[in-house]
């Protein structure tokens, strides 16, 4: 019996790794003689350092760089089992969870920690870089990212701009002739699961930017409309100085427009995080001969088909023949939508009516008791097929 397992996180009780070990306890009370491949994964939000780093036996390394308001902080990245590819995300050096409450103010957040991240990574001399780029305080459009890489954003005086998303309106020119050229030599690939453009009513600001203001002090109308404004102004400069169009790109939103500043400074690809974790870590190949497949995370519904881990894993498997079991901590409305997608048959972590609290507490002997149920019902409907 070959068995692949590879859920993601059990967001607020298990990462990705303690998961796939919590679902290897259940599985081996049933096949303790089982060949079993932990491949735990992520969508490319939080949690993708880690799944990637323990996926493919890589390394970690830890690193001192400005915060979303400048103050240095500790940064984390992978570098995967290849030695060629890094992984990191942007939230460890620009995130709104770095920020206690009342400082948070995407006027002046920047993301120039993540261009400094991504510059130390470059001096490693990988080839390839995984991106992730959720759970941002910033809205600069990456104008702070593109500084820390060599880039002159500049003023009508030719002065260079003040960290934050408040001054795009005095930006005059984007020089780049002082850029660092080792962008052009790696692949960046950018895990990006929203679709929304850089602006307007779907843009980075309308739909992201009211969570990024302290909460006493909550984004008014005109705040939102000068900072759409701005990152719309960065874009017009962006196209007339380097040429290349981000403003409609879907995904260019994200992260506060780092979306478009990945791929108008860096040459970033914006890619489904699912896909890109999927093909780091080598789950086609993982398949190959495997009887079954596990994933799961903390909740599945009809929403999971627009890029979550189980589903991403279910269509891998439906690809390769191999039957897949989801495991989840809430089953929610859509779910039986997700049978076509490749799932199977869904478990739920829950026995019986229980509060949230001792859910998340017992999450790793549920979820290894649900593993050990499900298989029980696999061996049982294989024995007499």
């Amino acid at each position: 019996m070959r068995i692949v397992i590879a859920p993601d996180k059990f967001k607020g009780s298990l990462t990705a790794p303690e998961a796939a070990r919590a679902i290897e306890l259940g599985l081996r009370r049933v096949w303790p003689e089982a060949a079993i491949d932990l491949a735990p994964l992520a969508d490319g939000g939080e949690g993708t350092v880690e799944a990637l780093v323990v996926a493919t036996g890589g390394r970690y390394h830890t690193v001192a760089v400005p915060g979303p308001l400048g103050v240095p902080v500790e940064a984390r990245f992978g570098i995967l089992g290849d030695r060629q590819t890094a992984v990191l995300e942007m939230a460890s050096a620009s995130g709104l969870a770095l920020l206690v409450p009342h400082a948070r103010n995407p006027f002046r957040t920047s993301t120039r920690g993540t261009g400094e991240l991504l510059r130390l990574i470059l001096d490693l001399g990988v080839t390839r870089i995984i991106l992730g780029i959720g759970g941002s305080a910033t809205n600069d459009g990456g104008a702070g990212f593109a500084q820390s890489l060599g880039y002159r954003l500049l003023d009508s005086s030719g002065s260079e701009l003040a960290p934050g998303a408040g001054v795009l309106a005095e930006l005059a020119e984007i020089d780049g002739s002082k850029r660092d050229h080792r962008l052009e030599r790696v692949t960046i690939d950018v895990a990006c699961d929203v679709d929304n453009p850089l602006c307007g009513e779907r843009g980075a600001t309308a739909v992201f930017g009211p969570q990024k203001f302290a909460p006493d002090q909550p984004a008014m109308p005109e705040q939102l409309a000068r900072l759409d404004a701005n990152l719309a102004h960065l874009a017009a400069v962006i196209e007339r100085d380097l040429g290349r169009s981000v403003a409609g790109l879907p995904g260019a939103g994200a992260a506060g427009g780092l979306g478009a500043g990945l791929v108008a400074f860096a040459g970033g690809r914006l890619r489904p995080g699912i896909e890109i974790v999927i093909e780091a870590v080598g789950l086609k190949q993982r398949l190959h001969g495997a009887d079954l497949c596990i994933t799961g995370e903390g909740a599945l519904d009809g929403s999971s088909a627009g890029g979550k881990t189980p589903v991403g894993v279910a269509r891998a498997c439906k690809a390769a023949g191999v039957p897949c079991l989801a495991l989840a901590g809430k089953i929610g409305d859509g779910s039986a939508g997700l049978h076509a997608q490749g799932i199977d048959a869904y478990f739920s972590l829950c026995s019986g009516p229980m509060p949230l609290e001792t859910a998340v507490a017992g999450a790793g002997p549920l979820l290894s008791a649900v593993a050990e149920q499900a298989a029980r019902l696999f061996r049982a409907a294989r024995s007499h097929s």
